[in-house]
């Protein structure tokens, strides 16, 4: 067997492998044994059919099967041997004109093109800065998580007149550019939320309305790119909800309000437990406490986000974008051109990003044990049994359904990503500089 390799440039390089008789008579012959002992064919008893019976009935698809087994573990050995850095696999070439006869004396030639990853260094230091943003609870972020929290512990309400947070219960009907209702048109009805009309202008025709009230509502100016609501308010697709042009008639069947619950005993008992909040300024602490955790995990986001993109302004080295495409339309066979050319961007910074996590993780000796892949899937799962069930669970059953959820290899390598992704930021924060910048809730959600 030989196996040679042409380097086109630092990013693509040709592999051609030439296999003769000798490297693969030995294995097909040893594969009609097994197949002649395993064979149930009628004229003959089990395992007792005629190797050679055998290779003139399925020899072809057995040389066929290992030719491909042979290549496959060529290609694997000599890319490991070679310490070559192959991105995605190896793709056949299929334009290279050979041709054989698969009769077992064929000297067979396979070439191959290879995307290979690009050298580059990693050099981030205490001379790059990120923002690591200290969130503070704002009075207005604490009244309306206050304010959300009594909603929905509230009661429900039918008012006489509209006001600005109702749910209305409308009839809509669409209408002809003349102003009259369309016939055949659009037609529904629906709860149409005052709380999603963003626009004061819009909102306010709505606002002080009585049943059986009218009114000229332009569904496209009321609730903007938010066309899943609208396909949702008029019963129809995102498709046609998208093209709509028509405005619409609103007529009020009924006004849906939520009281917010009493600040009192029976309501800080719903939310905490029986007396552990008494008072309204512990309650407020105790929200105060849960806005202010979230806002911790809110800024640690933003500052892997911030890190993530300083590593793609670093990291932007060229790849083998067009064997990447190539490789990507063979792996993906359901892919239209479009769809890759589209996708392809954000695959790239992916990788680049992927590229320079795994040099980080081996340049530094990162290592990623199991114990913290299995903590980190056990608080997941833990979790979701608080999140669903009221009922506390015990820790070695916890501990059971994360040896069960590890064993799903899918599952086991998503948490492994998360992990890896985790250690590689939490090294990029020790190695640059940090600076620490004071901000409230209002501000830290109005940022780009």
């Amino acid at each position: 067997m030989d196996i040679t390799q042409d380097k086109i440039d630092n990013l693509n390089s040709v592999l051609t492998v030439k296999i003769n008789p000798n490297d693969y008579t030995v294995r097909v012959e040893k594969a009609i044994k097994e197949q002649a002992k395993k064979a149930k064919i009628p004229g003959f008893r089990p395992g007792m059919v005629p190797p050679s019976h055998i290779k003139r009935l399925y020899g072809k698809e057995i040389l066929v099967d290992e030719i491909n087994n042979l290549l496959n573990d060529t290609l694997n050995n000599y890319i490991t041997e070679n310490s070559l850095h192959v991105l995605g696999q190896p793709l056949p070439k299929m334009d290279h004109g050979k041709e054989f006869n698969w009769d077992f004396t064929d000297e067979f030639e396979f070439i191959y093109e290879m995307g290979l990853a690009p050298e580059f260094t990693v050099d981030f230091s205490s001379k790059d800065q990120v923002k690591q943003y200290i969130i503070s609870v704002d009075e207005e972020t604490l009244l309306s998580r206050i304010s959300n929290l009594r909603k929905s512990y509230g009661k429900m309400s039918n008012p006489e007149m509209s006001a600005d947070d109702d749910a209305l219960y409308v009839e809509l009907n669409q209408l002809s550019a003349d102003g009259a209702i369309f016939e055949g048109g659009i037609t529904n009805t629906a709860s149409l939320r005052l709380d999603k009309i963003k626009d004061s202008e819009i909102k306010q025709p709505l606002i002080g309305l009585k049943k059986e009230d009218r009114v000229i509502l332009d569904i496209q100016q009321a609730f903007p790119d938010d066309m899943s609501y609208i396909a949702k308010l008029l019963n129809i697709s995102e498709e046609d909800a998208l093209d709509l042009k028509s405005k619409f008639q609103v007529t009020i069947k009924n006004i849906n309000r939520l009281e917010e619950a009493d600040l009192n005993q029976e309501f800080f008992d719903k939310l905490f437990g029986k007396d552990v909040v008494k008072t309204e300024e512990e309650f407020s602490a105790k929200i105060t406490e849960e806005i202010e955790s979230m806002m911790v995990q809110n800024s640690e986001q933003r500052l892997q986000h911030d890190l993530y993109q300083l590593g793609l302004e670093k990291f932007n080295f060229n790849l083998p974008d067009e064997f990447l495409k190539r490789w990507l339309k063979a792996t993906n066979k359901k892919i239209e051109d479009h769809e890759l050319e589209e996708g392809y961007a954000d695959f790239a910074k992916k990788l680049r990003w992927t590229l320079a996590e795994t040099k980080i993780i081996k340049e530094n000796n990162i290592e990623i044990k199991y114990e913290e892949v299995f903590a980190v899937a056990k608080n997941r799962i833990e979790a979701q049994f608080k999140m669903y069930s009221p009922q506390p669970i015990l820790e070695t059953q916890i501990e059971q359904y994360t040896v069960q959820f590890l064993q799903n290899k899918e599952s086991a390598n998503r948490i492994f990503d998360e992990v890896k992704a985790q250690r590689v930021f939490d090294y990029l924060k020790s190695v640059i500089t940090l600076d620490k910048v004071a901000i409230t809730c209002v501000e830290f959600n109005q940022l780009a």
